[in-house]
């Protein structure tokens, strides 16, 4: 019940627990948290190799699909995270497995090829005969497409797989021979590892592109 005008103006109220000076920071709640938290460098430097990759994709795909944009630049990142995760003591790296890398380009891949030969089957016959070819020429063409088509997904597979396995056993193999009285193997387990570093990078990359190349044809 009021006792005077200026009762309301009253912070003191009858519980316990006052809650009614927390109403100065009840409006905080309605501020996105990106204007009270900072970027790390780690989120700026993801920022932007996913603003680079965002640049690459546009112009393969021609703008077309944001959707696959966003798959491709997640695959990306799943091998990228994977490859520099197997550089780690005791860390088991998954892509240096042939049956993980077959997993990631054969539904890829075949689900281009269902979703072209469906929707798009004229040009998907074309592009089994290059122009310009003779006539005679014709069937070998075809079967040289159609086996190239066929194979794209285990040569991204073997690719990845290939070049994950050649850094590990080299780097491996320094290390049982390794002494760290010996400076120049340990400047070379050093290079290799930068080595290592850069095809995690660009091995994810070619992936990622060849995919998305991939994808471009039926588009």
């Amino acid at each position: 019940m009021m006792t005077n005008l200026f009762s309301t103006f009253d912070p003191s109220t009858s519980c316990k627990l006052s809650l009614n000076w927390s109403s100065l920071m009840m409006f905080t709640i309605m501020i996105p948290m990106k204007f009270w938290v900072k970027n790390s460098r780690m989120q700026n430097m993801m920022n932007m190799i996913i603003e680079s990759l965002k640049k690459e994709l546009k112009m393969s795909l021609n703008n077309k699909s944001k959707e696959v944009m966003m798959i491709m630049i997640s695959l990306f990142m799943f091998i990228l995270m994977s490859n520099l995760m197997g550089l780690l003591p005791y860390i088991f790296t998954a892509t240096s497995h042939l049956n993980v890398n077959l997993t990631m380009a054969l539904p890829l891949w075949l689900s281009i090829m269902l979703f072209s030969w469906t929707n798009k089957t004229k040009m998907m016959l074309i592009h089994l005969t290059p122009m310009g070819t003779p006539e005679m020429l014709m069937p070998f063409m075809v079967m040289i497409e159609i086996i190239s088509n066929l194979i794209r997904p285990i040569s991204l597979s073997v690719r990845l797989t290939a070049n994950m396995i050649t850094g590990h056993l080299l780097m491996t193999l320094l290390e049982t021979s390794m002494n760290m009285m010996n400076l120049p193997i340990l400047m070379m387990q050093l290079f290799l590892m930068t080595f290592e570093t850069a095809v995690a990078f660009i091995q994810a990359y070619v992936f990622m592109m060849l995919m998305t190349l991939y994808i471009s044809e039926v588009n």
